[in-house]
């Protein structure tokens, strides 16, 4: 069990830094073509801190183990919303713009309605539901290039970039990050089974948990980074953008590759816990995050708080099923 548990936080440690690396090389040579930060910060950035759950996610439906990919994402989706996020507003609350969050607030409910029909009434994600997810992906980012394009101050010619790196090193940076993204979400995936036949844990469960957690730390990376220089609202949209990418990038990429079944390890009340559990907890702790920052143009403490505490109690409850 020992060299289970040492490769699942090598795979761990090799996704965050491969997201890292994934990032910084993708910006500089964005910034090299001469395209808007902001435009490269909403696309690039978001897309690269949801790399390791598509890796994991992929990596797991092709081995036949959909209900890690369906319970990464779903995990993935609590966890940023009621941990990372939760914290960020505990710590420090503050403004947001309701204007920035509603595109994707829209983008992410709607996708998310879709996800559940799908669950409450085949239970089955076919290929044609991927293929619809990552329409919506593909529709999401078009619309959010458009409007940075209408928003966005051109760049100034005299422009420097802060660091003067050679499209070499920035090329290199974004295939060391790709590689180790790729290594890690296999060591994650693989172990990650391992430990879970071990303890005897459903394997939905270990993703729900700590996969979900694992794969979720670039998000809590770039969330801490903002709440340190006091930008908590860019905090909440990469969180918001990272959850819907959760939905229709990662999932939408695993089920076009191997579609599978609404998985159930465990019931409640006689029905399958994903649909009486997980699935209203996205929801409600997505409405607890969105809800004030849209009505109220505010986060507040005790928002956070409460999301913590549903967190506290969905982990709970998922280790006594």
């Amino acid at each position: 069990m020992l060299v289970p548990v040492i490769l699942f936080l090598i795979g761990l440690l090799c996704l965050i830094k491969g997201g890292d690396w994934f990032v910084d090389g993708a910006v500089n040579i964005a910034h090299r073509f001469g395209l808007p930060e902001l435009l490269v910060g909403a696309t690039v950035v978001s897309i690269g801190t949801t790399l390791p759950e598509v890796m994991v996610s992929t990596t797991s439906a092709l081995k036949g183990h959909g209900e890690i990919a369906y319970g990464n994402a779903i995990g993935s989706v609590i966890c940023n919303a009621a941990l990372i996020a939760a914290i960020t507003i505990a710590v420090k609350p503050g403004k947001v713009d309701p204007k920035t969050l509603k595109v994707p607030v829209i983008f992410f409910f709607s996708a998310a309605a879709v996800y559940a029909g799908v669950a409450y009434t085949t239970g089955f994600f076919s290929r044609g539901v991927g293929l619809l997810l990552l329409a919506v992906f593909a529709a999401y980012m078009a619309s959010t290039v458009w409007q940075l394009k209408k928003t966005a101050a051109p760049a100034s010619s005299g422009a420097v970039q802060e660091e003067d790196s050679s499209a070499w090193k920035d090329g290199g940076l974004l295939g060391a990050g790709a590689v180790l993204i790729a290594v890690g979400a296999k060591l994650l995936v693989d172990n990650g089974i391992l430990i879970a036949q071990g303890l005897g844990v459903p394997e939905s469960v270990i993703a729900l948990t700590f996969i979900a957690l694992g794969t979720s730390l670039p998000e809590l990376v770039t969330a801490v980074s903002a709440l340190l220089k006091g930008h908590g609202s860019l905090s909440l949209g990469n969180i918001v953008g990272a959850n819907l990418f959760n939905l229709v990038l990662v999932c939408g990429a695993s089920v076009t590759l191997a579609p599978f079944y609404v998985p159930q390890s465990a019931t409640i009340a006689g029905m399958n816990a994903s649909l009486v559990l997980e699935l209203p907890v996205m929801f409600l702790v997505m409405l607890l995050l969105t809800v004030p920052a849209l009505v109220k143009g505010r986060l507040f403490r005790s928002q956070g708080i409460l999301m913590l505490l549903v967190y506290a109690a969905f982990c709970a409850v998922q280790f006594t099923l």
